[in-house]
């Protein structure tokens, strides 16, 4: 049975909980408890730095946005653990934080408004059912970008299954006597294979055509 993981308030909650039986000195675990607090913590503010650095931005270099920048990070780092210049050709600001292990180095991206780049719009996939020419009843069930005509997807799809089976993944799967099918190929290929060329896979197992028959209309 799947469990979700603790979240870090219930982690520390329990910790708080279990130190006191753990260690007779009450000055001992409280010590211990604020230094995993501290660390949880530390972490937390890493990471969310790291996300804003990926995908944040600051809109420009004035000094009043710059500093509070400064700020907030001092505030979750320390201010004299943390250093921020902006870039020499002005599109970055240069982020330093000094940690008790080690140090961080990242950037943070300048986008005035309006100049953000518009995202590109996903094109739609479409479905395209495969099916082998010795089984032409059992369909691979899986879709294609809709600006990829079904000729093109067939031949990348052709592509991808040489590239798996001459990959490492495919030449272990052959040697552990794995059958070098498009059933094993389809169940096995990384998605991102096929994501990469305009495809994806909706199901991994095959399903029978089924001949639609309507009903007769009850006789009067």
């Amino acid at each position: 049975m799947k469990t979700k993981g603790m979240t870090d308030a219930q982690f520390l909650d329990l910790l708080q909980k279990v130190l006191p039986e753990a260690t007779p000195n009450p000055a001992l675990a409280s010590a211990i408890y604020a230094c995993v607090a501290r660390e949880v913590r530390l972490l937390n503010s890493v990471k969310s730095l790291e996300k804003f650095c990926t995908v944040g931005s600051l809109p420009d270099l004035e000094p009043a946005t710059v500093q509070g920048f400064r700020e907030q990070l001092a505030g979750n780092f320390g201010p004299e653990n943390v250093v921020v210049e902006a870039t020499e050709d002005g599109s970055a600001v240069a982020i330093e934080i000094a940690l008790p292990d080690r140090k961080i180095s990242n950037r943070i991206k300048v986008v005035p408004p309006g100049s953000e780049p518009e995202e590109e719009a996903k094109v739609p996939f479409v479905p395209f059912p495969v099916a082998l020419p010795e089984d032409p009843e059992l369909l691979w069930i899986l879709g294609r970008r809709e600006d990829l005509a079904p000729d093109q997807a067939a031949i990348a799809l052709a592509g991808i299954e040489e590239e798996f089976w001459e990959s490492k993944a495919g030449q272990k799967m052959q040697r552990d006597r794995v059958e070098k099918s498009f059933a094993e190929f389809v169940s096995r290929v990384p998605a991102a294979a096929l994501a990469d060329h305009g495809l994806k896979r909706h199901y991994k197992m095959p399903e029978p055509l089924k001949v639609f028959r309507r009903l007769q209309a009850a006789e009067a």
